[in-house]
């Protein structure tokens, strides 16, 4: 059985969602955190919000190891 290294909800996707203690429906502000990179992004809409997850999406995808099969190689065989 072969597992998968990679989770299916990996930490570097973690993220916080501070609301503006003035946010309301209408008014829609705050900050959004990655845990694990520490960016930050402030937003002021549901429509920035969201934008503001796509752009660190991208920012942490493109800091990801191609092939996490080249980062651990496998073990060689054993001589037992």
């Amino acid at each position: 059985m072969i597992l998968n290294p990679e989770s299916k909800y990996p930490n570097r996707r973690m993220y916080v969602v501070k609301l503006r203690s003035d946010a309301t429906a209408q008014a829609f502000a705050g900050r959004l955190e990655n845990l694990v990179t520490g960016d930050q992004h402030d937003f002021s809409s549901a429509e920035e919000l969201l934008k503001s997850m796509l752009v660190d999406l991208d920012s942490v995808a493109g800091q990801q190891a191609t092939d996490p099969a080249e980062e651990f190689p496998p073990l060689p065989p054993s001589s037992t």
